[in-house]
């Protein structure tokens, strides 16, 4: 394995980067995040997933969006931020703004899982040794526990504040009504809710129709958006049919039988409308969700350096 040189941030890394403030606080963010939860495991090569974690930073590219279990094998998406911060982020600390999160399967038995404060503290604990780091910036429930008292969920967030583990926290994935609770919880606790996390794309625009985004922006929280891309949907990869080598054809995330004649018909409009403004479908996508009132950043992944500079493309 061909060992690479010693990382030195690009100087002019934030001369091509748009930042938007985080609802109604001091933080601001990339338009465009990284997101770790796919190409970033130990099945994964490291060097590649060490080369797009340089290029993201020298891009601008200050967040970069994790959770307990994201991999495969569970874990090692962390593990892979860890060693990259030994290898080239370390000295840029400072500069980065980190984020994990747990409420899915993560270990056997009954406190591997939802959003009980024993799950909640020891998967932080565990995620912070992986990342080999002493904080995160930000901590989420990742999910809405419908069988734990969200006072309980939602004061083990309150309490790593306290303990200095995280310096905000966030909700991904909770229906209206308990994200309204878990608002007014925090702020009564000196925590305000940073941001809400959902999926937002040109085919699932539930945020805006259930009306969470429209609270986040009442309230003074900010929203970042995840499969914003619909898992390669919103993209050229199926305009004419099933690749061999795709998520489809493998049946990973998306099935063959999603792909009706309507979608495609739906699809194939987008790109022809695209493409007469000049651009992909996939920075259209990309673009649709940064045009809504009250969003603050995009998540994307990435499995190459190439794909992330074309996603790039969106914030100009």
């Amino acid at each position: 394995m061909t060992r690479m040189e010693e990382y030195v941030a690009d100087e002019n890394r934030y001369d091509g980067m748009v930042y938007n403030r985080c609802g109604r606080s001091g933080v601001l963010l990339p338009k465009v995040s990284l997101g770790m939860w796919h190409n970033f495991g130990g099945v994964d090569d490291y060097q590649r997933s060490r080369k797009i974690l340089r290029y993201a930073f020298d891009k601008g590219i200050t967040h970069l969006d994790l959770a307990n279990n994201y991999g495969p094998p569970y874990g090692s998406a962390e593990e892979t931020l860890g060693r990259v911060m030994d290898d080239d982020l370390r000295p840029y600390r400072d500069e980065l703004f980190i984020s994990s999160k747990a409420g899915y399967d993560m270990w056997a038995g009954p406190y591997g899982n939802w959003g009980s404060r024993k799950y909640l503290m020891a998967s932080l604990d565990q995620s912070l040794k992986r990342m080999h780091l002493d904080y995160v910036d930000l901590f989420y429930s990742h999910r809405y526990d419908p069988e734990t008292p969200m006072e309980e969920t939602l004061q083990a967030l309150v309490d790593m504040v306290c303990a200095g583990k995280a310096l905000y926290v966030g909700i991904s994935n909770w229906p209206l009504e308990p994200l309204r609770f878990a608002i007014d919880y925090l702020k009564q606790r000196d925590t305000p809710l940073l941001i809400y996390q959902g999926k937002l794309n040109m085919l699932h625009r539930n945020p805006i129709d259930e009306g969470i985004l429209n609270l986040c922006q009442q309230a003074g929280v900010g929203f970042i958006a995840f499969s914003p891309l619909a898992q390669g949907l919103l993209t050229d990869r199926y305009l004419n049919g099933i690749p061999d080598d795709s998520r489809m054809a493998r049946g990973k995330f998306l099935r063959q039988e999603m792909l009706t004649d309507e979608l495609l018909a739906q699809l194939r409009q987008w790109n022809s409308e695209a493409q007469a403004q000049g651009r992909t479908l996939a920075e259209q996508a990309l673009r649709w969700i940064l045009d809504q009132q009250g969003v603050t950043s995009v998540l994307v992944g990435a499995s190459s350096t190439e794909q992330l500079d074309k996603n790039l493309k969106c914030i100009k």
